[in-house]
């Protein structure tokens, strides 16, 4: 795992918006018209250099692919997995139905361009109606093989330089076949260790996308012990899926789902963290810069690190198009460092910036790269304070 031994290394989280050509090619596939095999691997080979070349010249340390190939950072999967059918009657923004309830005028607004608004392929939810397998192999195969092309060879080749996401098995679908909720998730589990493996043995740092975890604390009705029953059978979905991994080649990022809103139903992370330690992973994500989250630091100070433990804080936000001023930035970067070591933080994001493949990201891409930016100076400034 990449560690700030000498100076504030610096990530994002993950998911980048992807260029109009390629989301017109993703949206005729997903519409059933035909479209040139090799014109859509050319457009996903173009997308994955252009954005690894763009994360390098900003300036961060440790990159990724931008999820260019994949619809969504969860609904991809549905693509790789055996034993799903699409499930009727239901909406992926169910789970905010407390948020939207709060704020109808506003998330009527919001929902007609953000998020799910704009997709170039819809998200349809799945139900599990047979056995899970993995089935995506060749898929991977070729995410990995173009994310290998465009690091090259040499400096930012290295695992801890770059990493690759992949959805918690808490985000694939919804039961309908199996006798409990237990073992489906270990269905699910077992699965998803194909592709976790995958990505380690293909020499790159595996990231775990999982705001589910969150949603149980932020959105279930169920008494507080039964939310950390539920939570607990999330981590052990995800620690079942990690069996013989190396913990220091797993990141674990966290959120909360909604980007631009009021946001008033996020549980504070100091009603997650300790569940959130207990998954097998050597470095966690979370959000930390957005006005909501900003004062999460306050929880190391009671709170103590995990044995080779890294945090990957947000120091730049997805819900704002504001560029953090690389002062605030350094602040933020100082803040964490001094309560639990230089050593165990590395800059990051509170999470994707284009989470679906969307013609109407939030956050221009113009601006991102700004915050990229600013992110690489904050950090400089930083490492000036720090060292």
């Amino acid at each position: 795992m990449e560690r700030s031994t000498d100076r504030i290394r610096t990530t994002h989280v993950g998911s980048l918006a992807r260029p109009a050509a390629l989301l017109d090619l993703m949206q005729a596939a997903a519409r059933g018209q035909p479209v040139d095999p090799a014109e859509l691997a050319e457009a996903e080979r173009q997308a994955v250099t252009d954005v690894v070349t763009r994360q390098r010249a900003a300036g961060l340390d440790v990159v990724g692919d931008g999820e260019q190939t994949k619809p969504g950072f969860f609904s991809y999967i549905g693509q790789r997995l055996s034993g799903f059918e699409p499930s009727a009657g239901h909406s992926p923004l169910d789970a905010f139905r407390a948020e939207v309830d709060s704020f109808p005028e506003y998330y009527e607004q919001y929902f007609k361009t953000a998020m799910t608004g704009g997709m170039a392929v819809p998200v349809v939810p799945l139900g599990c109606t047979g056995p899970v397998s993995y089935t995506g192999t060749e898929r991977l195969r070729r995410d990995l093989d173009l994310l290998r092309a465009a690091v090259g060879q040499g400096v930012g080749s290295s695992p801890d330089e770059v990493f690759v996401c992949a959805v918690a098995p808490s985000g694939v679908g919804g039961n309908e076949y199996y006798p409990t909720q237990g073992a489906y998730l270990d269905a699910v589990a077992d699965a998803l260790h194909v592709e976790y493996a995958a990505i380690i043995d293909a020499g790159f740092t595996l990231q775990i996308d999982d705001p589910f975890l969150t949603d149980v604390f932020s959105y279930g009705t169920d008494s507080a012990a039964d939310k950390l029953e539920t939570a607990g059978r999330y981590v052990d979905a995800i620690n079942r899926s990690l069996r013989g991994l190396p913990r220091e080649r797993v990141r674990l990022h966290t959120c909360y789902g909604i980007n631009e809103g009021p946001r008033v139903h996020d549980a504070p992370l100091s009603e997650l963290i300790d569940v959130l330690f207990t998954i097998q992973a050597g470095a966690f994500s979370f959000e930390a810069a957005n006005p909501r989250h900003e004062h999460v630091y306050h929880v190391f100070e009671s709170v103590k690190l995990p044995p080779d433990t890294v945090l990957l804080p947000g120091v730049i936000s997805h819900a704002t198009n504001i560029v953090e001023h690389p002062e605030v930035i350094a602040d933020r970067i100082v803040r964490f460092a001094e309560l639990v070591g230089r050593e165990n933080v590395v800059a990051s994001a509170d999470c994707g910036f284009s989470s679906q493949a969307s013609y109407t990201p939030e956050i221009h891409p113009s601006i991102v790269w700004a915050k990229f930016e600013a992110l690489a100076e904050g950090a400089r400034r930083a490492t000036a304070r720090l060292w």
